[in-house]
Parts: structure tokens; C-alpha cells; sequence
């Protein structure tokens, strides 16, 4: 079974929740990055300059699905929360490649998570670092169409602990994520949808390998004056099987799971500041294909609601700085 990761995660704390006899791998996320992080941004980018942002998250769930059931024949439920607070830097140097605005990234994620009994876990400490070394936008003319494309890095440079390397917050191998985000930005419109899948090495320690995760995360607002407001959306999914390793004698557990969100963003331009908040509940999780015990599917999803806010100013330009309309956070 799964437990979910919350904020550019991510709560490290997966299969921490199931019985030690099942022998996949503990602590494997359910995801690298949490859904709906990106939600507010867009394909477009601000003017050149250096800015900063920081991005603060909680993520109040239950594990919900079959695995649920055997944690609890009770008929309660498993208690999951996270969390979490974010500080990077985006970098617009004004450069353009193929007539596209060359921008790059750089976060560094810090978060704290638990989950109830029968677990009774608790961690706190340093997410991997999430880089994007490369992104490129697209203006199409004066159509208000923008497409983005890049690819993101978690580095595990995170508080990586235990005999799996899955004791705490860090995760001890490499996330690569693709990116595609198209946006449509005219009239004080912001209608985007981001799409990127992660794509995972092994455990460095026990060679375990995580399946790919798919992501969607949907914008829909509407900027007047210095308001913006509008629903926003989010889905993911496990669309690829773990591969196990002989540390754990090569037995796997296949789980796989689709949430679905839906919710509100509320932001304001303050003139140096703009600040975003944005909350979503999840309507729809399921979760299936977990490792048969005593002939139940263990599989299990946390299901939940999520509230971020985001603070974001740029802190150098070439010339008069001015209040980015959208969260920064790409990631």
C-alpha cells in the first residue's frame, strides 16, 4: 500500500503504514511532487530578472481504498497529513533560443508529515532539491496562446535515513519530470493546463525502482484589477509498475491509483508582492492492485483536501521591478 507524498511530495511515509510482511519497499511515495503545485502558473513567463517565491502547503487526508479496510476492520480510517513550505528562485535572464524565452529554476523543499495509528509515524527534515535547468516559452503571435516545455530534477539531496534509505523526508535516488504546459493569457485570462510525468531511478540502496506518475494540473482565472479568481483542477495516476530488487527477494507490490480534484485559487497584486492561495478537494481516489492479504487487495490512496498559498516579488531586474501576476512555483 501507498501512502502519498505531499508537497513537492510527498509524504515519504508509504508503505510505512502496511504490516511488515509485506515486502515491498517502505516509505516508497505514492508520487515525487505534490498534485496541484503548479496550479496558478502559466506557459508564460514575467520580465527579465531574478525572483524569489515561497510556497507554503497542507495536505489533510485519510487512506482510503482496499488496504484501508485491513488497517482498520473497525470501519475508521488511517489519518495522513503533511506539512510543508517551499523557498526558490527563478532565473529570466532574457535570453531566447528558437524564438522561445529561455527561464530556469532552482527549490528547496522542507516539510513535515505524520500518519495515525495503527502507524503512528512522524518525520520531519529536508526534501530532495527540485531543479529545472532548462525551460522554454512560446509566444504564438498575438493569439494569447503560449506553449512551455522544460524538464524538472529532483536531486536526492534530501534527509535520506534507514536501512532503505526511506526513514524520513529525503528519497535516495533521481526524479526526472517533462514538462508540456499550454496557456491561453489575454483579456486578464489565465487558462492553463500542465501536464508532466515522473520518471524515477532505483533506490541507490536497495535498487527498488518506483513506477512513473502522471500528472495534470488546470487553471482557469480571471484577473480584474488587482483580483484574480477562478476554479483549478487536478489529476494523477500511476501509470507504470515498480520493479523490485533482490534486497527485498524480488516481490513487488503493484498499486496503482487515479485522484481527481477540484477547487478554488484567490489571488491579489499588492504591487511588489502578489500572493496566491488556492485550496482543492479531492471528489475522487481509488486505488487497486496491492499485495493480497488474507485474499484482500492492500492497495490504498490517501483522499483528502489540500490548501497552498504562494508569496511571490521579484528581487533584481534591468529595470523598475514590478509584481509577477501569476505564482512562480513551476514545480
Amino acid at each position: 500500500m501507498k501512502v502519498d507524498r505531499a508537497i513537492i511530495v510527498l509524504t515519504a511515509t508509504a508503505s510505512a503504514v502496511a504490516s511488515p510482511s509485506l515486502a515491498y519497499e517502505f516509505g516508497s511515495p505514492g508520487w515525487a511532487q505534490k498534485p496541484g503545485i503548479t496550479i496558478g502558473a502559466s506557459a508564460g513567463d514575467p520580465p527579465p530578472g531574478i525572483y524569489s517565491f515561497n510556497q507554503a502547503m497542507t495536505y489533510q487526508t485519510n487512506l482510503t481504498g482496499p488496504g484501508n479496510t485491513l488497517l482498520n476492520p473497525a470501519g475508521t480510517k488511517t489519518g495522513v497529513q503533511v506539512a510543508a513550505e517551499a523557498n526558490g528562485l527563478l532565473f529570466v535572464p532574457g535570453w531566447t533560443f528558437l524564438g522561445a524565452t529561455y527561464t530556469a529554476v532552482v527549490v528547496q523543499p522542507f516539510l513535515m508529515a505524520s500518519v495515525g495509528n495503527p502507524a503512528n509515524v512522524q518525520m520531519a527534515g529536508v526534501h530532495n532539491t527540485y531543479v529545472v535547468p532548462v525551460e522554454l516559452s512560446w509566444k504564438l503571435g498575438d493569439s494569447g496562446f503560449f506553449i512551455k516545455t522544460g524538464l524538472g530534477i529532483y536531486a536526492p539531496t534530501g534527509t535520506i535515513t534507514g536501512v532503505n534509505g526511506l526513514g524520513n523526508i529525503g528519497n535516495p535516488w533521481w526524479t526526472f519530470q517533462p514538462e508540456f504546459v499550454v496557456s491561453y493569457l489575454k483579456d486578464g485570462w489565465n487558462l492553463t493546463a500542465n501536464f508532466y510525468t515522473e520518471f524515477n531511478t532505483r533506490n541507490t540502496i536497495t535498487q527498488y525502482k518506483s513506477g512513473d506518475v502522471f500528472h495534470a494540473d488546470f487553471t482557469g482565472t480571471k484577473t480584474v484589477g488587482k483580483w484574480t479568481v477562478g476554479p483549478v483542477a487536478y489529476y494523477v495516476g500511476q501509470v507504470s509498475d515498480d520493479r523490485s530488487s533482490a534486497f527485498y527477494a524480488n516481490a513487488i507490490n503493484v498499486n496503482r491509483y487515479n485522484i481527481w480534484a477540484a477547487g478554488v485559487l484567490v489571488g491579489y497584486d499588492f504591487g511588489p508582492i502578489a500572493l496566491n492561495v488556492w485550496a482543492l478537494n479531492e471528489v475522487f481516489a481509488n486505488a487497486s492492485g496491492g499485495t493480497p492479504v488474507a485474499g484482500v487487495d492492500s492497495a490504498a490512496i490517501t483522499k483528502g483536501f489540500s490548501v497552498f498559498a504562494n508569496l511571490s516579488f521579484r528581487l533584481w531586474a534591468p529595470d523598475q521591478p514590478t509584481a509577477p501576476k501569476a505564482p512562480l512555483y513551476h514545480k
